[in-house]
């Protein structure tokens, strides 16, 4: 007889056929948020600050770092571009690290890598130290430093993914990306006040070292898994892409493609004109104080444009639509800026326009960021973001060379009129001339324009994530939300 072998779904009641129902417990996966969540995101903030002073501490006091180590402005320039030029190899480093051996890893490295280099520029303010070695020795601490940055750039996305729920991804990812430019901007109000004359060099260097030396403390005795015990998502719960095999599925992505470029060519334009700002505005009279108050203007207001864009991101899931109203926004205040930055007396409308191009262009980092990972899925967050961040140092470097080449002298009914090009405190070096950056300022705004157009026409993302998450969500929404589902089994047997 049938009833010979047991089954406990199957039961022999009578000669006749039967229908039986059974209800059996579906255990579905239990989703739980750890509050230390936002401690790792601290600690990135952290260690993505201390890399950005280090990055940039010595641009807004050229004249005075020129003096103490006796170098060309030229030399000091470099401090900042091996940044960029490090970053296109060891990215790629950084993007097979963080996504193999995970986020802890990627973070205590570069909060170490930010204190090594760190120590060994501060080492150049000890009488031992010949003077013909100061400078190799102070690049390389730079360059270390700079080998730090796509470490700690790449994981913004990647902790958002693991750690958080799908409603506070592009906060958090906003939250760790813009301590980079806070970074940033505490250097140019810093350093200044920190060095007045260069025998105070050692000041800021050590003050560097001591922010390094917070970042280390932070990761290596308080960022102690990769993963939180029990993911926030289903997504999270899937396991990614192998390095090399994601790779090759990115290729097969097209609206990442468009991405890739566009996100690229935005980031190129901003660092350009963070970089060149004081040139800009300093041949038509405005004061060194007035460019680095713009500098401040931009990345202050546009740190509060990245959150306002990280809150309606996760609020509507329209990244895409945010994404292109932010790059249309950033294009026009940009062209915005050139115009009135060639006139004298325009005070408050230069402040407008850059803050205004501040705050469209940075909500640009985070969401595309975002986007990157939703159209690539289940691709790692680090392979498909960390591209992007490759694609923007690569055509920033193309495009600062670019503007260098094509500024023009100041026109001669200009030659004699009163400059704000001080040396004193400055970022432009002794050797500096004034120049018309009227026709570099247009190539950046051609290029801006340009991609927007591809970005409004080409771009048609998928969200891959979003929808693998939503599959992965019980299908009655009375049960959403609970550990157990009931589910019928309907059970014949026959005699």
């Amino acid at each position: 007889m049938a009833g010979d072998t047991h089954d406990p779904d199957r039961q022999t009641i009578s000669s006749k056929t039967i229908t039986d129902i059974h209800y059996r417990p579906l255990m579905q996966p239990e989703y739980t948020l750890y509050a230390r969540r936002w401690y790792i995101v601290l600690v990135v903030c952290v260690v993505s600050m201390a890399n950005a002073l280090i990055w940039i501490c010595f641009s807004p006091i050229t004249n005075l770092t020129t003096a103490y180590y006796g170098i060309s402005s030229m030399q000091v320039n470099w401090l900042s571009l091996i940044y960029l030029v490090a970053c296109i190899p060891v990215g790629f480093l950084a993007t097979w690290l963080l996504d193999t051996l995970g986020l802890r890893i990627s973070i205590i490295l570069s909060a170490w890598l930010n204190l090594i280099g760190c120590l060994l520029r501060s080492l150049t303010v000890f009488e031992f130290m010949p003077p013909d070695a100061r400078y190799p020795v102070l690049m390389t601490g730079q360059l270390l430093a700079a080998c730090a940055q796509p470490f700690i750039m790449f994981c913004p996305t990647k902790l958002a993914a693991l750690w958080f729920p799908d409603t506070q991804r592009a906060t958090a990812n906003t939250l760790a990306s813009m301590a980079n430019p806070l970074g940033i901007l505490v250097a140019n109000l810093l350093a200044p006040k920190l060095v007045t004359v260069p025998s105070e060099m050692p000041n800021l260097l050590w003050t560097c070292t001591g922010v390094a030396g917070l970042g280390v403390v932070m990761a290596t005795f308080g960022v102690c898994s990769s993963i939180p015990p029990t993911p926030p998502t289903s997504s999270a719960a899937e396991a990614s892409e192998p390095f090399f095999s994601g790779l090759k599925k990115l290729l097969h992505v097209k609206s990442y493609w468009v991405l890739c470029f566009v996100f690229g060519a935005g980031l190129a334009i901003f660092t350009a004109f963070t970089t060149f700002t004081e040139q800009i505005l300093c041949p038509r009279g405005y004061t060194n104080g007035f460019s680095g108050m713009c500098g401040a203007l931009m990345i202050g207001v546009g740190v509060a444009g990245a959150a306002t864009a990280g809150v309606i991101c996760d609020k509507t899931k329209r990244f895409e639509e945010v994404a292109k109203i932010s790059f249309a926004g950033a294009t026009v205040f940009g062209i915005v800026f050139t115009e009135v930055s060639r006139l004298r007396d325009m005070d408050v409308e230069i402040a407008v326009s850059i803050s205004l191009f501040g705050f469209f262009g940075f909500a640009l980092y985070p969401i595309c960021m975002e986007l990157a990972v939703e159209v690539t899925y289940p691709v790692a967050e680090a392979t498909s973001s960390g591209m992007l961040f490759i694609s923007g140092q690569v055509q920033g470097i193309v495009y600062m060379l670019v503007a260098q080449m094509i500024a023009q002298p100041l026109p001669h009914q200009e030659v004699g009129l009163p400059t704000g090009c001080s040396t004193n405190g400055s970022s432009i070096g002794d050797d500096f001339t004034p120049q018309d950056w009227t026709i570099p300022n247009l190539f950046l705004n051609g290029v801006a324009a340009f991609v927007s157009i591809v970005f409004m026409l080409l771009f048609h993302p998928h969200y891959r994530r979003m929808r693998a998450e939503e599959l992965a969500k019980p299908e009655d929404p009375d049960t959403r939300g609970q550990s157990e589902a009931m589910q019928v089994y309907v059970v014949s047997t026959q005699l």
